[in-house]
Order: structure tokens, then sequence, then C-alpha cells
């Protein structure tokens, strides 16, 4: 059984930077990609930044210059970094993982967290 646990969420004023944070534990992972998505209240669930396992990353253009994916292979712990946050990147913040796909689409992921709130004050 593979485990991903979320940290580091809150709240934050707007322009304030926060890092979350998930680890992944249980039954060895050979991940393919791992991904954050963010869920709003009353939205669709929608792609953030993703980190493939040779360390290329790809993001959103809403997140762009903003927030940094990067990954710890020691600690199988993978990070995101987010600053100038703004009133809009307010949601739940889900860690997910494939075995095979290096995608923005929720379907292609086979692992996910329970989620993280972030809350960001204007």
């Amino acid at each position: 059984q593979v485990q991903l646990v979320e940290s580091g969420g809150g709240l934050v004023q707007a322009g304030g930077s926060m890092r979350l944070s998930c680890a992944v534990s249980g039954r060895t992972l050979s991940y393919y990609a791992m991904a954050w998505f963010r869920q709003a209240p009353g939205k669709e669930r929608e792609f953030v930044a993703a980190i493939k396992w040779t360390g290329s990353t790809y993001y959103a253009d809403s997140v762009k210059g903003r927030f940094t994916i990067s990954m710890d292979n020691a600690k199988n712990t993978v990070y995101l970094q987010m600053n100038s946050l703004k009133p809009e990147d307010t949601a739940v913040y889900y860690c997910a993982a494939s075995t095979s796909r290096y995608t923005n689409r929720p379907p292609d992921y086979d692992y996910w967290g329970q989620g993280t709130p972030v809350t960001v004050s204007s």
C-alpha cells in the first residue's frame, strides 16, 4: 500500500510564501511522475505542477514563475514552493503519483494524498 501525506498548508497573506510537502510511504513506489493539483470550492480539480523521474518539470500557466516543484528521492518527499501567492491560489492542494504517465490530467495519476488546504488572504 502506497500512502501520500501532504503537509504545510495554512493561512498566508497575499504576496507571501508557503512550502507544501508530500511524503510517500508504504511499499517502494517506482513513480514515473509526481504532481500537485488543487481544487477550489465549487471548481474542478486543476493541474498545478509535475516532475518526472528524470527531474524535468512543467507548470500550469497560472503558477509559472511563482511556484517550484522539486523531489528529494532520499526522503521520498516532493515539495511545492509557492511564492507571490494570490487570493486565487486558495484551494485544497493534492499530491499525486503516476507509475506510467507524465501529464496534467488527474485520471493519469494512480495515487493521491488527502489534500492540504491553502488560504491566501487579500
